[in-house]
């Protein structure tokens, strides 16, 4: 075997447990120098867990109990504390889904990557800031000389995205572990980051793991495909093997997810309004003569009627979750007027909201996980806005809590678990059970379904359009995934840098866009083919004044 064939990752009949039990069970794999071996599944499947055991690590609860993992010479789970601490960061790093959370928001962020070099005494200060200037170069970061010096609150989501891959790269790490790192970008975000991963990867002959639910993407980067399911391997082959000819059952599943689907949805263009805004003018800072200090929506104006759906789509940064702030009541507007059911709606000062306001709009936020209060049972959490809003206490709220259980198609015995104890999908449908509890009319969804897999996530869609014929509900629809935004809204609206620029009803927007800025979203969704990357770079970007 010549050394160009030889692996340089070997694992060999890993097994990990938690709680008693394994949740992965002898996977094997191998990886070649400068290869990339894509990890995808569902939430739970394990992906992330076998990624971390290439450094040795396993989460907290978690034990890695048999097998064996090698990267190059190293015998990794034979590594002392020491050797550990050098080997990591330094000979393999790791690109996490939240850049923002692995940033410290204080501190620049040049000091930061350059920090990375000389805990490992890899290079003098001076020669780690020559190269963290030539990374943002390579990660074709806008002005890469000076970027460094800014925060990450001065950076976009994708921008900081690119920025902690340099973070990665500044030791030369012989291989590098990205993890779900362009799950929270909108779809031209991601197509800007993934052609950087690529381009650096290629670049600097890194061997790579890349963990991801959407096939999609992997399609783009990956030479090499492994389908985990339950902690096990369902299928392991090249890239263009699984995408064209897939030999598991659970892999033509997943493919058949990726597919959009639109679903039947109900007409009511002659049904009565429930919210309506105009002008609507927000942003974040004092307000002064009818302008916030920094500007982010710009004369927003839409209604929706009854049993209909606007979504809500545009790049991170264009005001989508501002403006369901706004009608929240979490964040006052400068300018602006909403009609709720036909009642005036306070969007300036939400304490004069009345409590009939407040229980009729409700909003489901992105992250279940910082929504929820792990500290409560679900049944807590759910009663609370029956107590709140409806006056139910002692059997009569426990009665409603398990009709709210089962209409988000939970059974009942999650009822006395904590959020803690369930997985991101049920989490979510606890979030959305807690909106129905006040019994709305209209409910702000904020990309519900964007920290979630291609399978959790579709079956979430699903259940919003069967509550919506079910309950009669109307919604605000915020996300960054067109193919959710086309499987169950009426109409679309599209926001570039805090105004509108078109509006459409779904068939129409995706079949024939109008605006140059909604050709470009609709390009920049990732296909199941490869190739697809490189093509769309291709076409010269809208542009975005």
């Amino acid at each position: 075997m010549s050394e160009q064939d030889k692996p340089f990752i070997e694992v060999s009949n890993l097994t990990i447990a938690a709680g008693g039990r394994d949740i992965v069970r002898n996977v094997s794999f191998a990886a070649k120098k400068g290869e990339v071996i894509a990890l995808i599944g569902e939430s739970g499947s394990g992906k992330s867990t076998i990624a971390l055991s290439l450094m040795g690590y396993a989460r907290r609860g978690c034990r890695i109990t048999g097998g064996e993992i090698r990267v190059g010479d190293r015998d990794v789970l034979g590594l002392s504390r020491a050797a550990l601490r050098g080997f990591r960061g330094k000979d393999i790093a790791y690109v996490a889904q939240s850049a923002a959370a692995a940033f410290n928001p204080v501190k620049r962020i040049r000091s930061q990557i350059v920090e990375a070099a000389t805990l490992h005494r890899s290079m003098s200060r001076e020669e780690a800031g020559r190269r963290q200037k030539a990374l943002m170069k390579t990660m074709a970061l806008p002005e890469p000389d000076s970027i460094g010096e800014r925060y990450v609150h001065q950076v976009s989501g994708g921008q900081l995205q690119r920025m902690m891959a340099a973070m990665a790269m500044i030791n030369t790490p012989e291989v590098m572990i990205f993890d779900e790192p362009t799950t929270a970008l909108d779809v031209t975000t991601q197509v800007e980051v993934l052609t950087a991963f690529k381009a650096m990867i290629r670049e600097r002959g890194v061997t790579a793991i890349y963990v991801s639910h959407d096939l999609g993407v992997v399609a783009q980067v990956a030479d090499r495909i492994i389908v985990l399911k339950d902690g096990e391997v369902m299928e392991n082959a090249p890239a263009e093997d699984v995408l064209e000819r897939p030999r598991s059952g659970f892999t033509r599943s997943l493919l058949d997810a990726s597919e959009t689907r639109r679903l039947d949805l109900s007409e009511g263009h002659d049904r009565d309004v429930v919210l309506q805004a105009d002008g609507v003018v927000a942003g974040y800072g004092r307000i002064r003569n009818g302008l916030p200090g920094y500007p982010v929506l710009h004369d927003i104006s839409f209604r929706i009627r009854q049993g209909q759906t606007l979504g809500l789509i545009g790049e991170s940064g264009s005001g989508k979750s501002t403006l369901g702030r706004v009608l929240a009541g979490l964040l006052p507007a400068a300018q602006g007027r909403a009609m709720l059911n036909g009642r005036p709606l306070d969007l300036r000062d939400a304490r004069r909201r009345s409590k009939l306001d407040r229980r009729e709009l409700q909003i489901v936020f992105q992250m279940a996980d910082t929504a929820l209060n792990p500290r409560l049972s679900n049944a807590e959490i759910l009663g609370r806005p029956l107590t709140f809003y409806h006056g139910l206490r002692g059997g009569a709220r426990r009665q409603r809590v398990m009709e709210l259980l089962d209409m988000v198609r939970l059974p009942a015995h999650l009822a006395d678990l904590s959020p803690r104890e369930l997985s991101g999908g049920q989490k979510q449908r606890i979030n959305l059970a807690r909106a129905l509890a006040a019994n709305p009319s209209v409910v702000i969804c904020d990309e519900v379904t964007s920290a979630l897999d291609t399978v959790v996530a579709n079956a979430v869609v699903e259940l919003l359009v069967e509550l919506q014929r079910e309950l009669g509900l109307s919604y605000l629809f915020i996300s960054h995934d067109l193919g959710k935004i086309e499987a169950m809204c009426n109409e679309v609206m599209v926001l570039l840098k805090g105004r509108e620029v078109e509006r459409a009803a779904r068939d129409r927007l995706t079949a024939a866009p109008e605006h140059a800025y909604t050709r470009q979203l609709v390009r920049a969704v990732p296909q199941l083919r490869r190739g697809w990357l490189e093509e769309v770079t291709s076409v010269p970007a809208a542009p975005t004044a």
